[in-house]
């Protein structure tokens, strides 16, 4: 919410802070950041890209591939709003949910969205996720009014809250998976303790990403899935303190 109301304030206030969107943007009327996922559609749909534009993706590219890991998805992305609001009820209903039986979702669906959505731009000219990003239609609506992009954004509400749990960001969203592979060697990551650990599982439970908890109980060490979102909810519940964040090599 804070990045979006720096965006709106720059819209509406004239806020100098960051002008621009989530896929581009100028930072402190100084320095040009971009979406990089974004930059390459672009690249390959055969679009010129100025050398402000291509330094700006990978600025951002950087800071998270080497410094915050994949919190994108978690701090600043503004479809969380939709998806936590999905995953709230569906824990509120009076049955429980599973995932259909009749439907199997791989997490590794979101790799083959991706390069979908690379080979789509490549021959059609255009960059082929940015036409149809719930981000850009949740931020777009956000600051200058929703249009009929909110019949996708419902969609996406319903399918997380009573088809699939963590549906979108965990096992489709393509931006998501672009930064899965790029932000396995982040400095930001969850540091386990098993000494102090009483194998709770309440990590487990809140986790969206919960195949990256798969030292917790068993070892010490850093969590070094470029999946793990770097969200901090298991260490909210880590009572005894055996999740937190940590600087990897560090200690």
């Amino acid at each position: 919410m804070l990045i979006l109301g720096l965006f709106a304030g720059s819209n509406y206030w004239g806020w100098t802070f960051i002008k621009g969107n989530l896929s581009a943007a100028f930072l402190f009327e100084t320095i040009h950041i971009a979406d990089p996922y974004a930059a390459i559609q672009m690249l390959l749909a055969g679009m010129l890209l100025s050398t402000d534009i291509i330094i700006g993706a990978v600025i951002v590219w950087a800071f998270y591939a080497f410094f915050v890991g994949r919190a994108f998805c978690s701090w600043v992305c503004p479809v969380n709003m939709i998806t936590d609001l999905a995953y709230w009820v569906r824990k509120k209903l009076p049955f429980r949910l599973s995932s259909s039986k009749h439907i199997i979702l791989n997490r590794k669906t979101r790799y083959w969205v991706l390069g979908l959505s690379l080979v789509v731009s490549i021959f059609t000219g255009l960059a082929a996720f940015e036409f149809v990003s719930p981000i850009s239609i949740m931020h777009r609506g956000i600051i200058f009014g929703m249009g009929s992009g909110i019949f996708f954004l419902v969609a996406i509400f319903l399918f997380d809250a009573f088809i699939v749990q963590h549906g979108w960001c965990g096992h489709v969203c393509p931006l998501g998976a672009f930064y899965a592979l790029s932000t396995s060697k982040s400095l930001l990551r969850i540091k386990h303790t098993k000494d102090s650990c009483t194998a709770c599982n309440d990590c487990f439970i809140v986790c969206p990403e919960v195949h990256v908890l798969d030292i917790v109980g068993k070892q010490n060490g850093h969590i070094v899935q470029g999946d793990c979102t770097n969200c901090g909810r298991c260490v909210d519940v880590c009572e005894p303190g055996s999740l937190k964040y940590s600087i990897k090599g560090m200690g």
